[in-house]
């Protein structure tokens, strides 16, 4: 089994109407919701936040800011709007200082990072590399990985040798449309996925609700998965 984290996003941005989508989810079975730090302010996030936790769900807030300032304001935003998770990111190094002690556990991005929506660059060793490195980091329970937006590298290979060189979740991201990609996910080891966009834009079986593809795909990585211990 694999972990299915869905986003309330598209194109790397929180969707307006996200609170209304989260309400219509709450018996799904979901236990992971997640958002971007780029769309509706902290105020609404923290609602987000509020709302899926009463419904039992973990909640993880991914930084596709572009530049230092705006990431750096978004660490500190994530202690407010009160997630369990932040993800992505570029600057591990103030993320691990501004979320010491909160609890949140911290999955950046291995790899270099450019643009909105974001891409992955870099050889498959580099990446490799940096992820051991992060993964090596005090302060780095996880990683959030941009397997499928690399434009030449093989994703599934990446996976399996990103979630070989550290001990955390490895957290597949991006580009996700597919049952075949979830299986494929699944049998490189990592702990999770997210998908967005492709379940707003109707991709996956299910029907046409965002509900009805939330539950195939919830099923395709094997139903709801508890919470990780640690």
């Amino acid at each position: 089994m694999t972990e299915f984290v869905f986003m309330l996003t598209h194109n790397d941005s929180t969707v307006a109407d996200a609170v209304d989508v989260l309400d219509g989810l709450t018996e799904s079975g979901l236990s992971y919701i997640g958002f971007k730090d780029v769309g509706p302010p902290p105020p609404v996030l923290a609602e987000i936040a509020s709302r899926a936790h009463d419904a039992g769900m973990e909640v993880m807030l991914e930084i596709v800011s572009t530049d230092v300032d705006s990431e750096v304001r978004s660490l500190r935003a994530a202690k407010e709007i009160g997630v369990d998770w932040v993800l992505g990111g570029t600057q591990a190094e103030a993320g691990v200082a501004v979320l010491d002690g909160t609890g949140i556990r911290y999955c950046p991005f291995p790899g270099r990072i450019e643009g909105h929506p974001s891409v992955l660059r870099g050889t498959h060793e580099e990446i490799v590399d940096h992820a051991r490195r992060l993964g090596a980091t005090r302060g780095v329970y996880g990683l959030d990985l941009l397997a499928y937006r690399h434009e030449t590298l093989d994703p599934l290979e990446l996976t399996r040798d990103v979630v070989s060189a550290i001990d955390g979740p490895v957290i597949v991201a991006g580009s996700v449309a597919t049952l075949g990609q979830i299986d494929g996910i699944r049998d490189a080891g990592a702990w999770g996925f997210t998908i967005g966009g492709a379940i707003f834009e109707g991709l996956l079986p299910g029907g046409d609700t965002v509900a009805g593809q939330v539950a195939a795909v919830l099923e395709a990585a094997g139903g709801a998965g508890a919470a990780l211990e640690g």
